[in-house]
């Protein structure tokens, strides 16, 4: 008994350390909340902690903040917090989004435009708003831009700015920036003397033209970039300036191993443009050269236009067709593109692609995605598409309405064979995907 009852005693004794500290009551701890909450100073956080939290916030927030404490003023006007901006400029009365305000787009251009490297200009489809950002380009002048992006959020803006006041507010950017290495003026009146002062400036650096649909840029404005600009990776650009020429001088030795060529085929005038013919060894110089690149072209032609594609090996690898495209020409396809590793066809008439769908996947052994709309596939031919291919076919967005049953698969019973040879599951679309 005597035994049983010390170690009762020792229990207690062990136990009585963890209880022997009062607990706090309600309103101790609250006062202790309380004097912690005060002594918490927003106005003390390190330089770095406040930059970062500003980086996150819109330019008008972060404006208002700065007029919190000078220890926050001092952040809003740090260069880091401005290397990377975006002008929008909208009129409310053709637009939903904001508009960066003209008091702030004169404080940047006063005070900070010296530490702005990475640009874009946002416009809604007015020409007022396209000249708004034309303005702010020829106030540029004290900059050193490595990025700049004119982007229109609808219609073409800047084509309807007059070319001389764009040109000359650009080429302001051109001159000063000196370093400049990534440049998208697509759908602007750029043209060859721009470019020239562009390359005169900064040919040592650049590395990414995107220029589609610059309707004053001719072969030779295009090939004086490809010329003396030999650090270019990237390219996009409209078929009708892409020349022999130009393949070749982007596959001469001093030039860096091209990434990426984006070629927009479009016809503005249908029926009366005869599109020019690429020589096969202008492709395969490229190829020799950059063996990685990837060749990737929009196609928006009438059927009759397309005589002259395909006919030879082309080492085009992304393929799109926004408008409708032949049997013939899907057929060329199949043989004549063994690069091909994307395939998007928005409509071909009301004739079954079956052969021509076989034989993309036969000859196309890098084809990893297929989209298919208004045009039609047999079922039957579409899982054989599938088991050829396999399961490198990473994406495949097929409009339900493209299958046609047949005897052998009914659209009930097709996605078990197509998700079989995939590896997974697998549904025809309702509605486009790309």
């Amino acid at each position: 008994m005597k035994r049983n009852s010390l170690s009762v005693e020792n229990k207690i004794v062990q136990l009585s350390g963890a209880v022997k500290q009062p607990k706090l009551g309600f309103y101790s701890s609250l006062n202790q909340t309380h004097t912690h909450t005060v002594r918490l100073d927003w106005g003390s956080l390190p330089h770095h902690v406040v930059l970062r939290i500003f980086q996150y916030l819109p330019l008008l927030d972060r404006a208002r903040a700065s007029s919190v404490c000078r220890r926050w003023n001092e952040v809003f006007h740090i260069p880091d917090l401005w290397r990377k901006f975006e002008f929008e400029l909208n009129q409310s009365a053709t637009s939903y989004f904001k508009s960066t305000h003209p008091d702030l787009i004169q404080q940047i251009i006063k005070k900070h435009s010296a530490h702005l490297q990475y640009v874009s200009f946002k416009v809604d489809s007015s020409v007022e708003s396209a000249e708004a950002a034309c303005g702010i380009l020829s106030q540029l002048v004290n900059c050193s831009i490595q990025t700049l992006g004119l982007i229109s959020t609808a219609k073409p803006s800047f084509m309807n700015v007059s070319e001389s006041h764009f040109v000359s507010a650009l080429t302001v950017v051109f001159i000063n920036s000196k370093s400049l290495s990534s440049i998208k003026i697509e759908d602007t009146p750029v043209d060859d003397p721009s470019l020239k002062i562009l390359v005169a400036n900064n040919s040592d650096t650049l590395r990414l033209l995107k220029m589609s649909n610059c309707p004053h840029v001719s072969s030779d404005g295009i090939l004086c970039v490809a010329d003396h600009c030999q650090g270019l990776r990237e390219l996009a650009l409209n078929y009708y300036i892409l020349t022999d020429e130009l393949l070749l001088a982007l596959s001469s030795e001093t030039h860096v191993n091209l990434e990426h060529l984006r070629i927009d085929v479009v016809s503005e005038n249908p029926g009366q443009i005869k599109f020019h013919a690429i020589k096969k060894h202008s492709w395969d110089a490229l190829i020799k050269h950059s063996p990685s690149v990837n060749v990737v072209m929009y196609f928006f032609l009438c059927e009759e236009e397309f005589e002259m594609f395909f006919k030879e090996e082309t080492p085009v690898t992304h393929l799109y067709f926004g408008c409708s495209v032949s049997k013939v020409v899907l057929g060329r396809i199949g043989l004549n593109c063994p690069r091909l590793t994307e395939l998007v066809v928005c409509a071909s008439g009301l004739q079954p692609l079956d052969n021509e769908l076989i034989c993309v996947a036969e000859h196309c052994t890098n084809l990893t995605a297929l989209g298919l709309s208004e045009c039609e596939v047999s079922c039957s031919a579409f899982v054989e598409f599938v088991r050829l291919c396999g399961r490198r076919l990473t994406q495949l967005s097929i409009m339900e309405e493209v299958l046609i049953p047949d005897e052998d698969y009914s659209l009930d019973e097709i996605h078990t064979e197509v998700s079989k040879y995939l590896g997974r599951v697998w549904f025809p679309d309702v509605m486009p995907l790309w």
